[in-house]
């Protein structure tokens, strides 16, 4: 199964609450903070709330 490499490039500061909870939840605290995920439409719903602030790659 593919997975998403999602790594947070930008701050949080300034940004609506709603897209630091959504941050926090997929397990980003600091700006260059990486995780990985497997890919399901829940993951992909959260990256695209948050999409300014992250840049995702689609690994095996």
């Amino acid at each position: 199964m593919a997975s998403l490499k999602i790594t947070q490039t930008k701050s949080i500061i300034g940004s609506k609450q709603n897209h630091r909870d959504t941050l926090r939840s997929l397990g980003l605290k600091k700006i260059n903070d990486v995780v990985v995920k497997e890919d399901r439409p829940e993951y992909r719903g959260m990256v695209h709330t948050v999409r300014h602030l992250v840049t995702v790659e689609e690994v095996d």
